[in-house]
């Protein structure tokens, strides 16, 4: 009896341990069907907490007007057109020096003179002709004396006549030939009293303004066309800003466009002008189109030769959603994006496009939801910290 009934126990142990296993089996599927699978990850939206927005500053997208530009470097210039390079139109050696560099000149001023041999030669054909022609004039008179007595033959008053005559000529011929060298009728009509032959040749100055340059001493040998000139006169009231635009930027510009200026030797004082001249033909060199403004009564401090970064407005202005140059954070990849909000805590990540970047804010083009809060400082931390979140 006694084995028979540890036979049963363990039989009855036995199949209690299989009805475990297989209401094991037939549990853990259902367990594995219920439990709750993690919720996907948000990788355009990151929170903060509230020390941590303290670091974003959030602000409402406003509207500007923003106008289409063309951007190009140039430089500022003299007025060539009333700037004069002053020459000797004869060769000479400098005797005297008038004027020196930033002196101010007027018109027909003289700035340097030489010793001229044309000139020297000039007047004493001059005073050779005027002797000439005072003898042949008193020979005249006495052979008219003389045939008013038939003195003499007819002849001999014909041939006086005409030595008068040609000796006349003569003279007048000298005084023409040293107006060429700017000389006066007094200053002639002195040569020939005086009979004195100088050769000193003074060159003046062909327009009121400011000694720009000066490049000749006493004792130089000046030669016509020489370079660099004697000496510079601009006129310091004009001014050109000229501009260099590359080619692809050159069909915009058109006359009577507005220009700003912004010169590192000046920073913050742009300078406005409209442009009043564009080139005809590209430099084959930089393949840029030039054009240029002038620029009357220049500001202070304002010299030829600076250099200066220029912005030309091609049309009229347009209204955008303007974006701070701190709201936008431009990813690894090229992409712009902005981040907005609703209370401050939760930022949701937008590309955007936009335009060029101008005093400071960039025009909206597309990708930005409407009436939308965005931060502003703070943005680049945003995209750390929902870089750090995606990862």
């Amino acid at each position: 009896m006694k084995n028979h009934h540890g036979r049963l126990v363990t039989v009855g142990c036995l199949l209690a341990a299989l009805l475990l296993v297989l209401a094991a089996r037939h549990e853990l599927p259902a367990k594995a069907h219920a439990s709750p699978r993690p919720a996907p990850t948000d990788t355009q939206t990151v929170a903060v907490n509230p020390q941590q927005a303290k670091q974003v500053r959030v602000a409402e997208v406003t509207q500007r007007e923003f106008y289409p530009t063309v951007d190009a470097v140039g430089y500022v210039d003299f007025d060539q057109d009333h700037l004069a390079q002053v020459n000797s139109p004869y060769a000479g050696r400098v005797r005297e020096v008038f004027a020196r560099a930033g002196d101010k000149v007027e018109r027909g001023q003289a700035l340097f003179a030489l010793d001229s041999p044309d000139l020297a030669q000039a007047e004493a054909t001059l005073v050779s002709a005027a002797a000439a022609r005072a003898q042949t004039g008193a020979a005249l008179e006495r052979a008219k004396g003389m045939a008013q007595v038939q003195a003499n033959a007819p002849r001999d008053l014909e041939q006086a006549v005409a030595d008068q005559q040609t000796a006349e000529g003569n003279y007048q011929a000298a005084r023409r030939a040293l107006r060429i060298f700017d000389k006066s009728d007094a200053d002639i009509d002195r040569i020939a009293a005086t009979r004195r032959v100088d050769g000193e040749l003074r060159i003046e100055s062909p327009i009121a303004g400011r000694v720009t340059a000066r490049n000749v001493a006493p004792g130089d040998l000046v030669q016509p066309g020489s370079t660099p000139s004697p000496f510079s006169v601009s006129d310091e009231d004009s001014l050109w800003l000229v501009a260099n635009v590359v080619d692809a930027d050159a069909a915009q510009i058109q006359l009577g466009q507005s220009m700003t200026a912004s010169l590192p030797a000046l920073p913050g004082k742009p300078i406005d002008a409209h442009v009043d001249y564009v080139a005809s033909s590209s430099d084959p060199s930089t393949h840029r189109v030039m054009l240029r403004a002038v620029l009357h009564t220049p500001p202070a401090g304002l010299r030829p030769q600076m250099l200066a970064n220029f912005r030309i407005q091609t049309a009229e202005p347009s209204h955008h959603d303007a974006l701070p140059v701190d709201a936008v954070v431009r990813e690894g990849t090229g992409a712009m994006v902005v981040f907005t909000t609703t209370d401050g805590l939760r930022f949701t990540r937008h590309p955007v496009q936009v335009g060029v970047l101008q005093d400071g804010f960039y025009p909206v083009l597309a990708g930005l939801p409407p009436h939308e809060r965005i931060a502003t400082e703070g943005a680049l931390f945003l995209s750390n910290a929902l870089a750090l979140q995606s990862q």
